[in-house]
């Protein structure tokens, strides 16, 4: 699966943006990280100073897997079904975050096991992934078509107008797979990396731990192969969120990461397009170990820290007004010249004020 080669977000509009930074009435770096994001947001757009992000898309990718059925979550793999139905009539968290803060919700179902209306179908691969710990998630091909489904799906919100982009997940056991992978890829012990997920028991946990355990020793043979790393201990929306990741670096759109289960995917997404984290902010810190584990693999720092595990594109979508204020603040805050205010530069000059 070949992805072009990932241009960065525009360097020289960053180092204007931030020229423009310390032109506005504040100390110079006194807004923190809205600093920072204010100048990305720029450099993604090319643009200083950068516009209001207009149509934020949110898809969450839904599945199931196999492995769910072997006690690793709180809930039954029936539930992810009925959350997708929930999340098509709009009342899940994610849908009211989401309007509140002016992004559109889709979702698509890729690997749930039953059949769903065909307006969330049209992507599907299969019913369930493949249980990791005795097979693999997908076939060969099955995951080179979901890693495709989702370099479509990518497009299609980008050619629709979205101009941030989120990707959720619904998936009862997703974190299974999510864990094996950022373990797997940054050798990580599971005890180490293995948390509650919806919220199971002591011995729900060690069933955990024991599972992703087996499934590391059948993934690690292919640490260095992304596709086939994601046939082996993936699943059909994981490996979709990958290529919606990677595909949006491609089509220069900045992303807001989720939890554990969308940063696992987009540690592939790097994988299979180097540099596209370049385009992403993590949006949250998720409570489950794994997700800071995948944070500092992609060197990111989340915006807010709520201790947050839901998924869905929740954490995400909370941090999104965060960042449509960094910009605000980069596009509508007052210079030291128009606002007439004297710089600490003039202020400290022969010429300046003291000596008037």
């Amino acid at each position: 699966m070949d992805f072009p080669a990932i241009d960065a977000p525009n360097r020289e509009v960053y180092l204007l943006a931030e020229a423009r930074q310390r032109d506005l009435t504040k100390p110079a770096g006194s807004l923190g990280r809205l600093e920072e994001f204010g100048c990305w947001a720029s450099s993604c757009q090319g643009e200083v100073p950068p516009h209001p992000f207009r149509q934020p898309r949110v898809v969450v990718f839904a599945g199931d897997h196999g492995v769910a059925r072997t006690g690793v979550s709180a809930y039954p793999p029936e539930v992810t079904a009925q959350m997708v139905a929930n999340l098509v009539a709009g009342g899940a968290a994610v849908n009211v975050l989401a309007a509140n803060c002016g992004a559109q919700v889709r979702v698509v179902d890729m690997a749930v096991d039953c059949d769903t209306e065909p307006e969330v179908s049209a992507y599907k691969i299969r019913r369930s992934s493949g249980c990791i710990d005795r097979e693999d998630a997908l076939t060969h091909e099955e995951t080179l078509r979901a890693i495709a489904a989702g370099r479509a799906i990518a497009d299609r919100e980008v050619d629709e107008g979205a101009d941030l982009l989120i990707a959720g997940d619904m998936g009862i056991g997703n974190t299974t797979p999510a864990t094996v992978l950022i373990a797997t890829l940054t050798s990580t012990e599971p005890v180490a990396a293995v948390g509650r997920g919806t919220g199971i028991d002591d011995a729900g946990w060690m069933r955990k731990v024991s599972a992703i355990r087996d499934a590391m020793r059948r993934a690690r043979p292919f640490v260095k192969n992304p596709v086939a790393l994601l046939r082996t201990a993936g699943g059909a929306d994981l490996a979709a969120m990958a290529g919606y990741l990677a595909q949006a670096a491609v089509r220069r759109t900045p992303v807001v990461l989720d939890g554990v289960v969308v940063t696992a995917a987009a540690m592939l997404a790097e994988e299979l397009a180097p540099g596209a984290r370049r385009w992403w902010v993590a949006g949250h810190r998720s409570s489950e170990p794994a997700h800071s584990v995948a944070l500092r693999h992609l060197r990111l720092e989340p915006i807010v820290e709520f201790d947050m595990r839901l998924g869905e594109g929740s954490g995400a979508v909370t941090a999104v007004p965060i960042l449509q204020g960094a910009v605000s603040i980069l596009a509508n805050m007052a210079t030291f010249a128009e606002a007439g205010v004297t710089t600490r530069d003039a202020a400290d000059s022969p010429a300046g004020p003291s000596d008037a």
